[in-house]
């Protein structure tokens, strides 16, 4: 009995100590996990919404670049760290799809994560080497159908946006290309202004230069509104392909358990950053479009996305990897 008696003290004690911590919250730095390198788009997005998350909360956001595994090793991190608050992860579409790329991901991406919110969505832009005779999306699906397999189609490696969008036009158009994946975007887009490749599914930063000299051609953009950067550019859904929605989900999660206080003034703070017009202009020169939703609509998207692929994979026959 006496026993018993300890135990309950000691979880009173606990949940006390733990809603306390909870109600003084931040009490000391945060630290962002961007389970990539430096520089990249999920990089970009977490600086920019992590400095005014510091401004807001009172506290340092320390971002720190963890890559390795496709973002699963920075997630694995975040996902076995105390659920306080003080160790979060910003995630981009890597997230959604390795449940469907991976055979054993070292946690699960739904139980093992706190949505706080999804805070940007970025489209890709299909655009073509100027030596392909294709003006539209409608030329391309036309030129493909006359020559099977002899389009290749470039990427930035297997199971990534870029794969997976060209895999979802193959489907949609009932065209056959042949996938060429690279060990990051550089080596592709390289390989396709040369001329090594025919087309690629680019993020906007790296396509839009080469599309404004005229080095690259632009047919579509693969999210469901036209990009603010690029408005001249018509959706894939304009340009011929209804139902054709593909974009990368830049979204804010915590620890599993994390107090829910916690997570709603993340989410209010997050939410707010968003509204200030320099981090809209950083996030939209880069593509992305601000988005700030609550954790429960983030959990829906989060949901919706590995559903998503999952059938795309497993309707295109690619196998996970080991």
């Amino acid at each position: 009995m006496n026993k018993v008696l300890c135990l309950c003290v000691l979880f009173l004690t606990g949940a006390a100590a733990q809603t306390a911590c909870a109600q003084n919250y931040p009490a000391s730095p945060i630290r962002m996990i961007v389970p990539f390198p430096a520089g990249g788009n999920t990089d970009i997005v977490a600086r920019a919404v992590g400095n005014k998350l510091s401004e807001y909360l009172g506290q340092s956001v320390i971002i720190e670049n963890r890559g390795g595994a496709g973002g699963a090793l920075g997630s694995e991190f975040v996902a076995r760290s105390m659920p306080d608050g003080y160790t979060l992860l910003m995630v981009s579409a890597s997230h959604v799809i390795n449940p469907s790329m991976v055979k054993k991901l070292p946690y699960d991406t739904v139980k093992d994560f706190a949505p706080i919110s999804l805070l940007a969505d970025v489209p890709a832009v299909l655009v073509v080497h100027p030596s392909l005779p294709a003006k539209t999306l409608r030329d391309l699906i036309a030129i493909a159908r006359a020559h099977p397999a002899e389009l290749n189609y470039a990427s930035s490696g297997n199971g990534t946006v870029g794969h997976l969008s060209g895999e979802l036009l193959k489907s949609m158009a009932k065209i056959k290309m042949e996938h060429v994946p690279y060990k990051g975007n550089a080596p592709a887009m390289t390989d396709l202004l040369g001329g090594h490749t025919q087309l690629t599914f680019s993020s906007m930063p790296s396509a839009l230069p080469h599309i404004k000299t005229g080095r690259l051609r632009a047919l579509a953009m693969t999210g469901a509104r036209r990009s603010s950067a690029a408005p001249d550019i018509p959706t894939m859904i304009e340009a011929g392909l209804p139902g054709f929605e593909v974009s990368s989900g830049f979204g804010l999660l915590a620890a599993a358990g994390t107090p829910r206080n916690i997570i709603n003034r993340l989410n209010a703070e997050a939410v707010k950053s968003l509204q200030i017009q320099e981090v809209r202009e950083r996030l939209e020169s880069q593509g992305a479009e601000p988005v700030g939703n609550t954790p429960e609509q983030y959990d829906t998207y989060v949901r919706a996305e590995i559903a998503k692929w999952a059938k795309l994979v497993q309707e295109a026959g690619i196998r996970p990897e080991s």
